[in-house]
Parts: structure tokens; C-alpha cells; sequence
């Protein structure tokens, strides 16, 4: 099973209206909408705003529904000259932006006590999400870099140009780097995915009610696609297994059910 967060409805309506077999279940003041999308079991929540209500969620989704990958799509604002509006940003990893404990010797963004600075998304999602984004959405770009997360609203050009200095971000929101610290934490594979609103330099401008529909149709595009192929290889690895049943299957697969090949 597959879990799909957003952190306003907006970014998950269409996702949930997809939705077919679809039971509800709320925990921690969140809705859980389980289904299947193309076929394939998924479970889609709203987060809410913020790193608090990213992190719960992402722990929900850990401890109650065993998910073998998270996704988390949304908007963000972009920090690279190069990326348009409407453009999709793919995490190769992400990190909290606001985290600052330099009073103990740690560098900016570093959390305490913690082995890594940024939590790196998942190689295979980063190339699956890649791929199918090329595929529904040609008439966008596709920009895989580092996610940059705080509980700011980043709108000051010299904030945007310290995200830049400090941590090469390629864009900037709020939820994200506490998705990728709760997988990072639970060991299951994550993605970020964000749809661009608005230019770094603030050069290019678009109706948001306009830009709004264009990202949820490219975001639906790209989730749909990502769902099935990615369960596709899951299920192909999980049957390889079932097979050779003298072999140990690893942790990451026992998340997942499945019925085995009939020979």
C-alpha cells in the first residue's frame, strides 16, 4: 500500500475523488481515505499545515497502515532561476531550513543527535516519479534537487537567496523534510513532490486560480502513473519471492500482502 499525503485539500481532492472501494478511518484529527487508484490499494490523507502535522501524519501512516512508500505532493515556491511556474520538482532529498542549534556546535539545519543533515528521498521513486512525469506531463519540466522545509512562509528575496547560499535548495514549503525525517526514522521510501508557484526572482507571475488547475491536472497525472507502475514491480518482487520461499524476504517487503503465483 501506497500513501499519498498533501497538506491542504486542495492538493488531494482530485486524488480522493479517484478513489474507488474507499472507507474512511480519522486518527489524530485526520482522515484517512482508503482505496484503490488504477486498480492498486492506497491510502490518501490531508496533513495540514506545518511540520508538526506533516510528522503525525507520516506516523499514522507507519504505525497504522505498514505503507511500503510514502509520497507527499503539494506546492512549493521555487529558488532556482531555472524553474518555471508549473514545473515539478522531484526531492533528492529535503531538510528543515528553520532547524538552528549552532549554539551547540551543529551547523544550520543539522538536528541534534541525528546521523544525517538531509534525508535522502528514495533513489527508485526519484527515477519512477521522473519517468512518468516525462510521460503524462510533457509540457512541463521535470527538476530533481534538494527540498528545503519550514514553518515560515518564505516570500522575502533575501530569505530566498540564504536558502539558496546556505543549503542549494531548489524550492521552498513547509511540510516536506518532516515527511522525509518520520520515513528516514520508520525506514520506508519516500518522495516529495511539488508543483512550482511562482519564480525565485519573482519575474513571472500567473493567476493562481489558473495555475491552481494546471498543477492539480499535472499532479493527478503524475500520481496516477506513479501508482501503477510502482505496485506493478512491488507485486512482480514480491511473487519472485514467494517462489524461492527458501529465501529470507527482506523487512521492506513483509509490509506489503499479496497472494502468491499458482504453479
Amino acid at each position: 500500500m501506497l500513501g499519498i499525503i498533501g497538506a491542504m485539500d486542495e492538493e488531494v481532492a482530485k486524488i480522493k475523488e479517484m478513489l474507488t472501494d474507499v472507507r474512511v478511518e480519522t486518527t489524530a484529527g485526520m482522515d484517512f481515505y482508503i482505496g484503490k487508484l488504477a486498480d492498486k490499494d492506497v491510502v490518501v490523507v490531508r496533513s495540514g499545515i506545518g511540520k508538526v502535522n506533516a510528522a503525525m501524519c507520516t506516523q499514522v501512516l507507519a504505525d497504522k497502515y505498514h505503507v511500503s512508500g510514502i509520497i507527499n505532493s503539494g506546492i512549493a515556491g521555487s529558488l532556482k532561476a531555472q524553474i518555471d511556474i508549473g514545473d515539478i520538482v522531484l526531492s533528492s532529498d529535503a531538510l528543515q531550513h528553520d532547524m538552528d542549534a549552532t549554539g551547540f556546535g551543529y551547523a544550520v539545519g543539522q538536528i541534534p543527535r541525528v546521523d544525517t543533515l538531509a534525508f535522502a528521498a528514495d533513489e527508485a521513486l526519484i527515477e519512477l516519479a521522473k519517468s512518468c512525469c516525462e510521460d503524462v506531463n510533457p509540457d512541463i519540466n521535470t527538476h530533481v534537487g534538494r527540498v528545503v522545509s519550514g514553518d515560515q512562509f518564505i516570500s522575502d528575496h533575501g530569505k530566498k537567496e540564504w536558502l539558496v547560499n546556505t543549503f542549494d535548495g531548489y524550492c521552498t514549503e513547509m511540510e516536506g523534510a518532516a515527511i522525509a525525517q518520520a520515513s528516514y526514522l520508520n525506514g520506508i521510501p519516500f518522495l516529495i513532490v511539488r508543483a512550482i508557484s511562482d519564480k525565485a526572482d519573482n519575474s513571472a507571475n500567473m493567476d493562481y486560480e489558473t495555475f491552481e488547475a494546471q498543477a492539480i491536472t499535472h499532479t493527478v497525472n503524475l500520481m496516477t502513473e506513479i501508482i501503477r507502475r510502482y505496485q506493478h514491480k512491488i507485486e512482480w518482487v514480491l511473487q519472485i519471492f514467494a517462489l524461492a520461499g527458501r529465501f529470507a524476504m527482506p523487512n521492506f517487503f513483509k509490509r506489503q500482502s499479496f497472494t502468491p503465483l499458482r504453479v
